[in-house]
C-alpha cells in the first residue's frame, strides 16, 4: 500500500507562509525565502527535490492552495510541483465545489468533494496504480497548504511527516501546528544544506 507523506517548508517559528497570503501572494508577506532551497544549486537540496518529485505518484491538496497554483501567478511551463524539477503526477484537490475551469489543463486534475479522508483515498488508488504500471513504490504526497496537512495529521491519515525547515523567522503568518494537536513521532533523518534543513518522521500516532 502507498505512503501517505505530508510534505511541506515551515520558518523556525512554525509557519508555512508569511502574513497576508492569497491567491496573489501565496507565500504571504516576506514568505518568498520559505522556497529558496528548491530552487538551489545545492546537491543536497537539489537530490531531496528530485527524490521527492520522483516518488510521488499522487498529490493531494487543499482548494486555496489550487487557486494560487492554478491562479495567473501560479505554476508555468519552468515551475511547478517540484518547483524546477516540474513532476506532472495525478492532482487531488479538496474543495466543496470543484472551479468552472481550469487553467493548467496540461495536469491531471480531480477534484473531491465528499472531504478529505475521500481524497487520499482517491490518491491512493492513482499512486497504486502508477506503481503497478511502473514497477515501483510511489508515495501519495499531501503537499498543502497548512491546513489541509493539518487536518491530514488530525484524522490519522498521515504515515510520513517530510519537513523543509528554512532559516527564517516570519513571526506570524499561516501555522503549520496551530495546537490542540498531540502526535508522536520517530525521526528517520536528518539532511542538512546550505539552505535548510530537511527533516523526515515517521507518524506513529
Amino acid at each position: 500500500m502507498s505512503r501517505v507523506i505530508a510534505d511541506i517548508t515551515i520558518s523556525l517559528d512554525g509557519f508555512v507562509t508569511g502574513p497576508g497570503a492569497g491567491p496573489d501572494n501565496g507565500l504571504g508577506t516576506g514568505g518568498e525565502p520559505l522556497h529558496r532551497w528548491a530552487f538551489s544549486n545545492d546537491p543536497a537540496d537539489q537530490r531531496i527535490l528530485r527524490e521527492g518529485t520522483a516518488r510521488s505518484g499522487a498529490v493531494v491538496m487543499g482548494r486555496r492552495l489550487f487557486d494560487i497554483v492554478d491562479g495567473p501567478h501560479g505554476w508555468d511551463e519552468r515551475t511547478g510541483y517540484g518547483a524546477a524539477e516540474a513532476g506532472t503526477p495525478p492532482f487531488v484537490v479538496v474543495t466543496s465545489s470543484p472551479p468552472p475551469s481550469v487553467r493548467l489543463t496540461t495536469l491531471d486534475w480531480t477534484f473531491v468533494t465528499t472531504g478529505l479522508a475521500a481524497a487520499v483515498e482517491v490518491a491512493r488508488e492513482r499512486a497504486e496504480a502508477a506503481s503497478a504500471e511502473r514497477d515501483e513504490e510511489l508515495d501519495v504526497v499531501v503537499m498543502g497548504g497548512g491546513a489541509t496537512i493539518a487536518s491530514a495529521l488530525a484524522a490519522g491519515l498521515v504515515d510520513v511527516l517530510s519537513v523543509h525547515l528554512a532559516p527564517l523567522l516570519l513571526g506570524a503568518g499561516t501555522p503549520l501546528f496551530p495546537g490542540g494537536q498531540s502526535h508522536t513521532l520517530v525521526q528517520r533523518s536528518v539532511t542538512p544544506s546550505s539552505t535548510a534543513t530537511h527533516l523526515v518522521y515517521d507518524v506513529v500516532t
